[in-house]
């Protein structure tokens, strides 16, 4: 009984590889743009398989890119430091000390754990924040929200470069300014940003739920722009999804081939969706 069970789940293993070929052949050189929140990261078990599944996106000739972000940590270093924090609409403001925070944290510990991780797979991943090689130039987001920024101008042909390194970009999200500032940037933000001006055949956002819900609770697996438009009218796109559908559909009018939200807690939740006929989360597209 035993030496069947183990042969059936070689035959199973074997048959999901048959099937994933179209899938591999499909992304064969394309960009996927992957923004890794700060809950998403989890265990360091989780974080190994995430890593384990980029390099093996990038082994099947995938170009991966990571956006992290980092808010949990952020938050547990301020609060260590006693520096009251402050949201406007969801985004941080951030003052001066709480920028020397926020630089430490995503530059230094978040992004080469990230790194590590990958790293440790087999992977070429490098470190870098959007200050590096000028990737990411900022201008200020809002009064209101202080040193943040709003991506202007992303350095493609650097990212370019690596790509054809064999090297894969992790990405923490700060940019400069004109005049030489450092600016605090939205993870999804910057994410939605790298990959419109790379083209991106994919964003993932990976979050901490599966999808977009619709009125009745249920994960809705394919949306259109004008229905994400739609669903935040009704107030059924609320909260901290909303940003997410900006983001998306920034992205797509920005050039990304499509969008999709889905949990990043998940398992292997970036292979399924690439690699598998029914996907993980919410795929957005025009």
């Amino acid at each position: 009984m035993k030496t069947r069970d183990m042969n059936r789940d070689w035959i199973a293993t074997a048959r999901t590889l048959s099937e994933a070929l179209p899938y591999l052949q499909r992304y064969t050189d394309a960009i996927v743009v992957i923004k890794l929140g700060g809950h998403a990261m989890g265990s360091d078990e989780a974080m190994d398989t995430f890593a384990r599944d980029v390099v093996l996106m990038q082994q099947v000739g995938v170009n991966p890119v990571i956006v992290h972000g980092g808010g949990p940590m952020i938050n547990q270093m301020l609060e260590k430091l006693d520096i009251k924090s402050e949201f406007v609409n969801g985004k941080r403001v951030t003052d001066e000390a709480t920028m020397e925070v926020v630089e430490m944290v995503l530059s230094g510990r978040v992004n080469k754990r990230i790194v590590q991780a990958i790293n440790r797979q087999g992977g070429k991943a490098v470190g870098l924040s959007g200050k590096d090689a000028n990737m990411i130039t900022c201008d200020p987001a809002s009064p209101d929200l202080g040193l943040v920024g709003d991506p202007s101008e992303i350095n493609v042909d650097f990212l370019h470069t690596l790509f054809n390194d064999d090297a894969i970009p992790v990405i923490a999200p700060l940019g400069a300014g004109r005049g030489g500032e450092t600016y605090n940037i939205n993870g999804d933000t910057a994410a939605g940003a790298i990959a419109a001006a790379l083209k991106a055949d994919r964003l993932l956002l990976l979050t901490d739920i599966d999808g977009v819900r619709d009125a009745s609770g249920h994960v809705v697996t394919e949306l259109t722009p004008g229905q994400i438009r739609q669903m935040t009218a009704d107030g059924v796109i609320a909260g901290g999804m909303i940003p997410k559908t900006e983001t998306a559909l920034a992205a797509i009018a920005g050039g990304v081939r499509a969008v999709v939200i889905l949990d990043g807690r998940a398992p292997n939740a970036t292979l399924l969706e690439l690699f598998t006929e029914h996907g993980a989360g919410s795929l957005i597209r025009a």
